[in-house]
């Protein structure tokens, strides 16, 4: 029935916001629908507990009723308790639902800054460009993008924003997210897999555990437990029927307890890993239930499927069997039954059950797990080609170094706020020496080729109309700053970032996709002029691609030192009055005047 009204609601002829907002429509009736049911069950419940409790003075103190009657409420408080339980299930179920068409709509509506993962874990400072263009962070692209329920998906994800792809590679990861692109209910079935926290589930230490060397392997002493724990049961029950001596108890449970005390260390190391991982690992192998039941066209999709198949048992099957062992474990901490599991050895038996679970799916876990994250990842990029329809997929080329990008903009800007450009760099044009006044928009240049960059080289659709592209390492300069601890000024920084930026292109293939802010603007105008342009020119000998910004008008002849490789674009600024306005379009040619001054006025200063 679900099922039905959920492909009742999906309609390929609505946009994603009237879509997500339709669906947020329904979750929310389910859950004004499922919370007076869930109430009024709970007090159900209590009103049977009391009717109980004065059926059971008139039984016994009174004597009104027989014992019998006890029976009546203690079944109809089992019933409530299982329509309870069923019903607290599909509100809660209900509401996840609806958080998540909530967060669709934030990123649709612009307001998904600051409520999801911020990936900082990701960002490195060494990294030649994950801080300059806001991969991780707080508004970050991570942010924007991640969907991820598993660790692992999510480092899928920020290793496919850190490093670009080979060419065949990403077009098997455009092929797979355009295939998964419009299956809307599966990635709302992927959120509802229970609670998880801003980080993800993490299963890193079960890889370990699963390729770990057996430690429990004998099965004659895994028999000789078994034989064991029935003999003392049988001493414990002829002990309380009288039949037996309570030596013979007291015999077996001495030899039971230096038995135990001889395993403990081989028991703790295979039982410790995995006993409170429940949860988790219910996680785990609902994402692989709804991946083994979804139906994929994609080459790369297949590639994973096959991953998970384990000679004809689906590998959801093989962890929900370890869940089980897990839950009958943990079964050890209910207090009624602790007193038996001490007797039966509990622990110890099940750590043998789990150890042969490990011996024949241990080492599969690790690739399953890869498999998950893999698909997690593409998931991510796939439902942001259904949020943004107008996004194009670049078209990835091996004839490079090549960047043409037709109507670029930055997906972290609102679209009211996109200014979009032309950026060509192919061919005899390998670099963009661009001027222009402050504010004008130069970074953000700089910003939108690089994230745009990234996006497609990671298989996602960019925002652009038209993008050609070629793997590219993408090096920046946009976000160099002091370091009061380790003593080194910003001009030190730059110098030792364009250093990597050298050793990048000297190491290519790929070739470096460079992005200079304000190149060596922190020393003076003559040796700023030598330096960018031995840097500049020794990039481009080593086949490098990229663009430079500079306030500097005397750095514009680079171009004609550099021609044809180098051409000079800029952007432009009016000052009407104590009014100044960008239009943020790159033209060709140089700047003409600057607005420093017209700033400092604006603020107050007197100049």
């Amino acid at each position: 029935m679900e099922s039905a009204v959920r492909q009742s609601e999906g309609s390929g002829s609505l946009s994603p916001h009237a879509e997500y907002t339709a669906r947020l429509g329904a979750r929310r009736l389910r859950v004004n629908q499922l919370v007076p049911w869930e109430q009024l069950l709970g007090y159900g419940r209590l009103a049977v507990f009391v009717a109980a409790l004065v059926l059971a003075g008139f039984v016994f103190a009174a004597g009104w009723a027989a014992p019998g009657w006890l029976a009546v409420p203690v079944v109809v408080f089992v019933v409530l308790l299982l329509f309870y339980d069923r019903v607290t299930r599909a509100s809660r179920r209900a509401e996840r639902a609806a958080a998540f068409y909530e967060r669709g709509l934030a990123r649709l509506e612009n307001r998904w800054v600051g409520t999801g993962d911020f990936g900082d874990r990701y960002l490195h400072p060494e990294h030649p460009n994950a801080a300059d263009l806001d991969l991780f962070g707080k508004g970050s692209l991570f942010e924007l993008l991640c969907t991820a329920r598993t660790r692992k998906g999510q480092d899928t994800l920020a290793e496919w924003l850190l490093a670009p792809a080979r060419a065949e590679e990403i077009r098997a990861r455009q092929a797979a997210v355009q295939d998964l692109q419009s299956r809307l209910d599966l990635r709302e079935d992927l959120a509802l897999l229970g609670a998880a926290g801003p980080e993800g589930v993490d299963l890193a230490g079960l890889i370990q555990w699963g390729e770990a060397p057996p430690l429990l392997t004998s099965q004659r002493i895994r028999w000789a437990v078994l034989v064991l724990t029935l003999l003392t049961s049988v001493a414990l029950v002829g002990w309380g029927f009288d039949f037996l001596d309570r030596l013979w108890f007291m015999i077996a449970a001495l030899i039971e307890s230096a038995v135990a005390l001889s395993l403990y260390k081989r028991v703790r190391s295979v039982l410790k890993p995995v006993e409170r991982r429940a949860g988790d690992l219910a996680v785990f192998a609902g994402i692989l239930t709804r991946i083994e039941r979804e139906s994929v066209a994609a080459p790369r999709l297949l590639e994973l499927r096959a991953a998970l198949d384990t000679a004809g048992t689906p590998p959801s099957r093989r962890i929900y069997q370890l869940i089980n062992l897990i839950d009958w474990l943990n079964a050890r901490r209910n207090q009624l039954f602790f007193p038996i599991a001490l007797v039966l050895l509990w622990g110890t038996q099940m750590a043998f059950a789990i150890e042969a679970w490990r011996a024949t799916c241990g080492r599969a876990i690790v690739r399953w797990l890869t498999a998950v994250g893999e698909f997690e990842a593409l998931c991510a990029l796939a439902a942001h080609a259904y949020e943004n329809p107008d996004n194009a997929f670049p078209e990835v080329t091996e004839d490079g170094p090549c960047f043409e990008g037709e109507s670029l903009g930055h997906p972290l800007l609102p679209r009211a706020r996109c200014v979009r450009n032309d950026v060509h760099l192919s061919g005899e044009t390998r670099l963009l020496l661009i001027s222009g006044s402050n504010m004008s928009g130069k970074s953000t240049l700089l910003r939108t080729v690089g994230i745009n960059t990234v996006l497609a080289l990671a298989g996602a659709p960019v925002c652009a109309t038209r993008l050609r592209v070629s793997p590219l390492v993408v090096g920046a300069t946009l976000r160099i700053q002091d370091s009061l601890q380790a003593g080194r000024s910003r001009f030190y920084a730059e110098i030792t970032r364009l250093r990597q930026l050298l050793d990048l292109a000297k190491a290519a293939p790929p070739p470096l996709l460079f992005l200079l802010d304000e190149i060596l603007h922190g020393t003076n105008s003559h040796d700023r002029r030598l330096g960018a342009e031995a840097v500049v020119r020794s990039l481009l000998d080593r086949g490098a691609i990229g663009l430079v910004t500079t306030h500097d008008l005397a750095l514009t002849h680079l171009a004609e030192v550099l021609a044809p490789q180098a051409v000079n674009m800029h952007f432009a600024d009016q000052i009407n009055g104590d009014q100044i306005t960008f239009d943020y379009l790159m033209r060709p040619g140089v700047v003409h005047h600057g607005n420093a001054l017209a700033l400092m006025r604006a603020v107050g200063l007197e100049v």
